[in-house]
C-alpha cells in the first residue's frame, strides 16, 4: 500500500512539472506596451524625426509609462533608459557611464557620456522612508530638442534624468553631466545647457544656460547642473559653418594650395637649373621660404586623403603637416628678420654662418620639436573632425588633436606675427623720415609690403576666429593664405625682372 501512495505522488509531481513547463509565462501587459513604445520612438529617431512635435509627445509619453514602472531597462541605437529605486535615507549617490566605440568619420558615431548624481540628491525631499525612483533617459538624435533657432547640440547627445516623486532644483552639490567628443572646443563655441519646455502645447521650448557652469577640458565638456532635466551642449551657430560653406572653403584651399604648390616648385626648379648661382642671402631666403611653402601646402593637400586610410598614416601626416607650418612660420620670421638687418641697420653687419643659423632656426627647431612629440605624445596627432552647424555632416583631416598643442601653436604663430608687425612698423618710420623722390618711395613701399605683408600679417585673421565675423575671416583667410605661394612667386619674378632691367639701364648708361 505504502508503494502505491508513492508511486501515486511521484506521479501527480510529474504532471505538475510538465505541465508548468508547457504553459509559457505570460509577459506584464504593461512591459509589453512601454517595449511597443520605445521600438517606435527609436524607429521615429532613426528615421529623422517627421515631427518633432510628434516625437516630443511620444517622449512625454514614454516618460509617464516609465515613471511607473519598477524596472525597466532599454539600449538602443538611439535612446537608453534606466530606472533606480530606493530608499530616500539610504541614496549615497550613482553615477553612470556609457563606453561608446570611438571611430573616426561617419554620421552616427557615438562618444561616451555619463552622469554622476550627488549623494545629497534627496536634500530638497521631506518624506523619509519613502521609496524613490530615479530615470536616466539618454537620447542621440537632433530631431526631438529642436528649439525655434534649430540649434545644434555636440553629437546630437542629449543626458536627462527625473524623480518620479516631483522636480529637483538649486541643488547645492550640482548634478556632473560629462559629454567626449573629438572637437577643438571652448567657452566661446560650447556651452552647457538644459531644455526648457514651450509654455504651450504647440510651442516650442528652448535651451537655457542657467544654473549651469562648463568646463572643458582635453576631449570632454563637463557640465555642473543644479537640478534635473535635459541636457546638452550647444554649439555656438556663430561659430559654425553651413555644409555649403565647407564644401566651398574646401574647393577654394584645394585650389589655392595646388596653384601655390605649382608656382613655388616651378620657381624652386628653376632657380636650381639656372646658370647663374644664388649668391646673395636674401634670394637664398627667400628660396627656403618657398620650398617651406611647398611642403606646406603638399602636406595639407595630402592630409584630407590619407584620414580615409590607417591611424598611423594618418599621425604621420598631421605630424608632417604640423612641422611643415612651423617652419614655414619660421621662414617668415627670418625674412623680417634679415629685412630689420638690410633697412633698419644702414650699417654693414657681418654675421658669421648667417644662413646656417639662420636654417637650424627655421628648419632644425621647429622640426626637432615635432619629432619630440611625435615620439613621447604621439595621441597628440590623429583624426580631426570639421563640424558644421547643419546635420553634423564633417570633413575628417590629420592635425592636431590636443588642445595644448593647439594652443602652442597659436602662441608660436602670434608671437611671429608679433616681431613681424614690430619689423614692419620701423620700416614704416624709416621710410617716412627718408627724404626720396616720389618713385623711389612708391617702389621702396611696394618691395616692403611685398615682402613682410604677404609673409605673415595675412596669418594674423586666425586671431579673429568668432562672432559674426568667423565666415567673413575664414573666407579671407582660405583665399590669402592658400595663394601666399603663389603671391610669393609673382612677387619674386617681379624684383627679379625689376633688377634685370636696372642693371641694364646702369650697363648703357
Amino acid at each position: 500500500m505504502p508503494t502505491v501512495l508513492l508511486i501515486t505522488l511521484i506521479l501527480c509531481l510529474a504532471a505538475s512539472v510538465l505541465r508548468a513547463q508547457g504553459s509559457s509565462p505570460e509577459m506584464d501587459p504593461s512591459d509589453v506596451e512601454v517595449a511597443n513604445d520605445m521600438e517606435t520612438l527609436e524607429m521615429e529617431l532613426h528615421q529623422g524625426c517627421g515631427s518633432a512635435h510628434h516625437a516630443m509627445e511620444m517622449l512625454h509619453l514614454l516618460e509617464e509609462k516609465l515613471a511607473h514602472r519598477e524596472e525597466y531597462n532599454f539600449t538602443g541605437d538611439m535612446i537608453e533608459t534606466y530606472i533606480f529605486n530606493f530608499m530616500t535615507e539610504d541614496f549615497g549617490g550613482l553615477n553612470l557611464s556609457s563606453n561608446m566605440d570611438m571611430k573616426p568619420g561617419g554620421r552616427n558615431k557615438k562618444f561616451r557620456h555619463s552622469m554622476n548624481f550627488p549623494a545629497d540628491l534627496m536634500e530638497g525631499v521631506q518624506a523619509q522612508g519613502v521609496e524613490q525612483r530615479l530615470v536616466y533617459i539618454y537620447i542621440h538624435s537632433p530631431c526631438i530638442f529642436q528649439d525655434a533657432h534649430n540649434s545644434s547640440v555636440l553629437n546630437n547627445d542629449v543626458q536627462g534624468a527625473f524623480l518620479q516623486s516631483g522636480e529637483v532644483v538649486g541643488l547645492s552639490h550640482p548634478v556632473e553631466i560629462r559629454f567626449w567628443h573629438d572637437m577643438v572646443l571652448d567657452d566661446t563655441n560650447a556651452t552647457c545647457v538644459f531644455w526648457q519646455p514651450g509654455a504651450g502645447l504647440d510651442s516650442t521650448g528652448s535651451w537655457s544656460r542657467a544654473g549651469c557652469k562648463t568646463t572643458h577640458g582635453e576631449g570632454t565638456v563637463t557640465c555642473h547642473c543644479n537640478h534635473l532635466t535635459y541636457f546638452a551642449v550647444l554649439l555656438d551657430p556663430d561659430a559654425t559653418v553651413t555644409l555649403a560653406q565647407l564644401v566651398l572653403l574646401t574647393h577654394i584651399s584645394n585650389i589655392g594650395c595646388s596653384l601655390s604648390a605649382a608656382a613655388t616648385f616651378c620657381i624652386l626648379l628653376l632657380c636650381c637649373f639656372s646658370r647663374q648661382r644664388l649668391r646673395d642671402n636674401t634670394t637664398r631666403i627667400h628660396m627656403h621660404l618657398l620650398a617651406a611653402l611647398l611642403l606646406l601646402n603638399t602636406t595639407f593637400l595630402l592630409s584630407t586623403p590619407l584620414a580615409t586610410i590607417t591611424k598611423g598614416l594618418c599621425q604621420v601626416a598631421a605630424a608632417l603637416l604640423h612641422a611643415s607650418l612651423l617652419c614655414a612660420l619660421a621662414w617668415m620670421a627670418a625674412e623680417a628678420f634679415h629685412l630689420n638687418l638690410l633697412i633698419v641697420k644702414v650699417y654693414n653687419i657681418y654675421v658669421r654662418q648667417y644662413l646656417l643659423k639662420l636654417c637650424l632656426f627655421a628648419w632644425g627647431l621647429p622640426t626637432l620639436a615635432v619629432a619630440a612629440v611625435f615620439i613621447f605624445r604621439r595621441e597628440t596627432y590623429g583624426y580631426y573632425s570639421i563640424h558644421t552647424s547643419e546635420g553634423y555632416q564633417n570633413m575628417t583631416m590629420c592635425w592636431l588633436t590636443s588642445w595644448p598643442a593647439h594652443y602652442a601653436t597659436l602662441l608660436y604663430a602670434g608671437l611671429i606675427l608679433l616681431f613681424n608687425t614690430v619689423v614692419l612698423g620701423r620700416v614704416v618710420v624709416i621710410l617716412r623720415r627718408t627724404q626720396q623722390p616720389k618713385w623711389r618711395v612708391r617702389k621702396d613701399w611696394v618691395t616692403v609690403l611685398g615682402l613682410t605683408c604677404l609673409l605673415g600679417t595675412t596669418w594674423g585673421l586666425v586671431f579673429f576666429h568668432f562672432g559674426i565675423l568667423l565666415v567673413a575671416q575664414l573666407y579671407i583667410f582660405t583665399i590669402l593664405n592658400s595663394l601666399q605661394g603663389l603671391f610669393v612667386c609673382l612677387w619674386y619674378i617681379t624684383v627679379h625682372y625689376r633688377n634685370k632691367l636696372g642693371s641694364i639701364s646702369d650697363a648703357c648708361g
